[in-house]
């Protein structure tokens, strides 16, 4: 695994005002960076990324099956007691899942070790599945990089045949996707899914997470009334049982994508019942709720709300000391201890591998890079290949 500078195509910001990549810098800074790239041997991406991604997402499903049948794990995980029996439905009817992506502390050598599992809502999927390609395809073609080069990412053609799936479980209905007002990553990602439910001939609508509407027969609306049968929402599961609306989410009829057995994976919680059930899992990282025992074999560690997202709320405790803290929203719904395991090291850069699956399927990598040991929202977004 190796870190490669590279030279900037020359049209690089022209052909991304040409595909609606608005998102490629923030604030003036650069988020999309193509100065550099990351090399891997085909066996890294396999023996070491892909085999264990999939092993892992089955280990998850395992701890659904446990967690939704338990009032125990259910309070440990923090969902709402109104919600138990539609969570435990929605596993039980094996409501069709879209998507996942794992983290994952890689360098190369060695077993890459899961950090979290981004269960409902990941996002960086335009990046991954489009974007990072066309980079390749233009890089081969100038003969900036080699032409026997390739890439993990089978995301696109994944995402379009799993729709293609699930229109069968949904004929004719109308697929709505769905995001907050004023975020342009969240639009843009929801956008690429769009695109891609549209490829594989699906009736599409948008409507923001915040313009949605209650008839008086309890049924979800876009702006136009139309009651939602179906939709993808780029918001998360732990956020809307704690909305006014919860109560309506029962009745509302609605055939979610991500399902809402998506909740216990995408919780920080998972992470040390993961370590109990699998003990010593060569790819699993030690983690403790604060009552376990096993907490105290822990010398440095890292603190994680259980809903955290983008790095917010993180804090790294080494020798009894906090080294390093990340503000945010999060907390207050608990948190989970996990071993530390520092991010490797490229030059001045911490790097991260996001693994993604689509049906349960390992898909393509992500890689995200940071002056922080924490990555975060502004973590700028590196292409790769394989050599």
């Amino acid at each position: 695994m190796l870190r490669i500078d590279s030279k900037e195509r020359k049209h690089w910001r022209e052909l991304a005002a040409e595909y609606g990549f608005g998102f490629h810098s923030m604030y003036e800074d650069p988020y999309w960076d193509e100065t550099a790239y990351y090399q891997f041997t085909l066996e890294q991406i396999e023996r070491d990324i892909e085999d264990p991604t999939e092993e892992i997402h089955q280990m998850c499903l395992d701890v659904v099956d446990t967690v939704v049948r338990d009032e125990y794990w259910l309070r440990k995980f923090q969902i709402p007691e109104a919600m138990w029996q539609n969570v435990l439905d929605s596993w039980q009817r094996k409501e069709p899942s879209l998507y996942s992506r794992l983290d994952f502390a890689y360098d190369g050598t060695g077993h890459a070790k899961l950090y979290e599992n981004n269960a409902d809502t990941p996002t960086s999927l335009f990046e991954t599945g489009f974007w990072q390609w066309l980079w390749l395809e233009d890089q081969v073609k100038s003969g900036a990089i080699r032409r026997d080069a390739d890439q993990f990412n089978l995301l696109q053609e994944l995402l379009i045949n799993r729709f293609k799936e699930l229109a069968h479980s949904q004929p004719g209905q109308t697929l709505h996707f769905s995001c907050c007002h004023d975020t342009e990553e969240d639009r843009g990602t929801v956008q690429y899914m769009e695109d891609c439910a549209k490829e594989a001939g699906l009736s599409t609508a948008f409507v923001h997470i915040e313009d949605i509407g209650l008839n008086n027969r309890g049924e979800f609306t876009d702006m136009a009334s139309r009651p939602i049968r179906w939709m993808f929402k780029l918001y998360p599961w732990e956020f809307m049982f704690r909305e006014n609306y919860a109560e309506n989410l029962t009745d509302a009829k609605v055939n979610w994508l991500e399902p809402m057995w998506k909740s216990v994976i995408s919780n920080k919680a998972l992470l040390p019942l993961l370590w109990q059930k699998f003990h010593n899992h060569p790819n699993l990282l030690p983690a403790y709720f604060p009552d376990d025992k096993g907490l105290s074999s822990l010398r440095d560690y890292v603190i994680k709300p259980l809903f955290a997202r983008e790095g917010a709320n993180i804090s790294i405790v080494q020798n009894g000391k906090q080294t390093l803290r990340v503000d945010g929203p999060y907390g207050d719904e608990g948190v989970i201890y996990q071993a530390y395991h520092p991010l490797p090291k490229f030059g001045d850069y911490y790097t991260l591998i996001g693994s993604w699956l689509v049906n349960d399927k390992p898909g393509g990598i992500s890689i995200r890079e940071d002056k922080s040991k924490v990555t975060q929202d502004m973590s700028r977004y590196l292409p790769h290949i394989i050599l």
